[in-house]
């Protein structure tokens, strides 16, 4: 029934991004503007991260027994896992009926007015946050900040900007200053705002922003660092120092992302936040596509015994990079052929996103993504693989690609990725 209804729903505007508070604000109102009963909110923004960092923080707050409320996008599989609600045993995607009710709500309430299906799901996820219990809820924003429908909530307890980079261009900018300018629009005045690895350039945009509206800011690499040493991570401020196992998420990107998580859940539960939560955290945080090694499952079936099977949905310059720099340590500690299997947007910068792996990989297949009419087709994106220096295949499907990345050949390493469109039609080929 959802899936029907969410496809009435995205006839409401015929663009589906277009970046505006008025009508969402309009909106809220006639549902009786459930942003200002919400539990206490971790609103972030960012462009590689956000997510990674969502999932430290929960498993955080978790481990100190709170109860989290959780809102992402886009979705992997199903529409219910962007809109999660607190519950005895971690919480849960909404279910069908909660959802489609607070959906009919907010249809009802907006009377056939144009408005987006991001901007009118993020009024539902309001209703169904603000009339379920939690500790927490955090908050990730769909796209930019300063006019994303998340930013209707006027008084988080804690902001969070993780790594900015290009990204969305005919949305937020071409450069990243004016990138920057429209992710520290979810600063408010006297919240303090975590602050991630940036360039220079973003973080003078950051630091005007606060200093305009009184923001308290805790810069990564200035108020507190996050490294690895000796196998294990460590956090250091001018007045702590912590040793924490290494996160279970994988790749060295996931320490500074652990390190925002680690800095934010610091600000929010203070005194309360006992080392043994954040030791909990660390190692359970769950986020699936992020550089995630895929459990035997349908399909190993097209690969050789012993292949690993990676998948991850980074679809920009900076996430090839940290991604690339993630194979290259695997590789370093134990080699193995590895083989790219890439669908993206076209939308994408596919040049740029696929430039680090240079050196890495000895073949790229290139697939298209089933049902989304705005991906690369396989042979146009294997050209601009080879126009990168890659030996590249076109192939049908991702089925058709494992098939041929390992026929015949000693057990491989292949990563899937370049879309988080693209790992979502793979999980649920995985799950059979």
């Amino acid at each position: 029934m959802s899936t029907t209804l969410l496809e009435r729903l995205k006839s409401l505007h015929p663009q589906s991004i277009d970046l505006s508070l008025g009508r969402i604000e309009t909106l809220l109102v006639r549902l009786g503007n459930p942003q200002d009963k919400l539990p206490p909110v971790v609103h972030i923004a960012g462009t590689n991260g956000k997510g990674s960092t969502l999932a430290f923080v929960r498993a955080i707050a978790q481990a100190l027994g709170k109860r989290v409320h959780v809102y992402t996008s886009p979705h992997l599989v199903d529409f219910h896992e962007r809109i999660v609600l607190a519950g005895p045993h971690g919480g849960a995607p909404i279910s069908e009926e909660r959802l489609v009710d607070c959906l009919e709500r907010a249809e009802a309430a907006n009377g056939g007015a144009l408005i987006t299906l991001f901007e009118i799901t993020t009024a539902a996820g309001f209703l169904a946050f603000a009339e379920a219990p939690a500790d927490l809820l955090l908050l990730e924003t769909g796209l930019g900040g300063r006019l994303d429908a998340t930013n209707m909530v006027k008084k988080p307890a804690l902001t969070i900007i993780t790594p900015i980079a290009i990204d969305h261009v005919s949305f937020l900018g071409e450069t990243l200053a004016k990138i920057a300018g429209e992710k520290a629009g979810i600063l408010k005045p006297g919240v303090p705002c975590i602050v991630g690895r940036q360039e220079q350039e973003s973080l003078d945009v950051i630091e005007a922003r606060a200093a305009e509206i009184g923001a308290p800011l805790h810069v990564a690499g200035r108020d507190f660092d996050t490294y690895e040493q000796q196998g294990r991570l460590v956090f250091q401020t001018e007045s702590r120092l912590l040793d924490l196992p290494l996160p279970r998420l994988s790749g060295r990107h996931q320490i500074d992302n652990a390190g925002m998580a680690i800095a934010g859940a610091s600000v929010i539960f203070g005194d309360a936040l006992a080392q043994s939560a954040l030791e909990d955290g660390l190692v359970s945080a769950r986020w699936p596509a992020r550089l995630d090694r895929l459990p035997l499952g349908a399909l190993h079936a097209y690969v050789s015994e012993g292949t690993e099977i990676w998948l991850d949905g980074g679809h920009n310059e900076a996430g090839g990079r940290a991604v690339a720099n993630a194979l290259a340590e695997l590789d370093e500690r134990v080699p193995r052929p590895v083989h790219v299997i890439w669908g993206m947007m076209d939308t994408k910068d596919a040049q740029r996103f696929i430039a680090p792996f240079k050196g890495l990989v000895e073949r790229i297949y290139t697939v298209p993504i089933p049902g989304e009419p705005n991906a690369f087709a396989a042979g146009p994106l294997a050209d601009v693989a080879r126009l990168e220096g890659f030996e590249a295949i076109p192939a049908s499907s991702v089925q058709e690609a494992l098939l041929r990345s390992t026929s015949g050949r000693e057990p491989a390493r292949v990563l899937i990725c370049g879309s988080l469109y693209l790992a979502g039609h793979v999980l649920k080929l995985h799950a059979g």
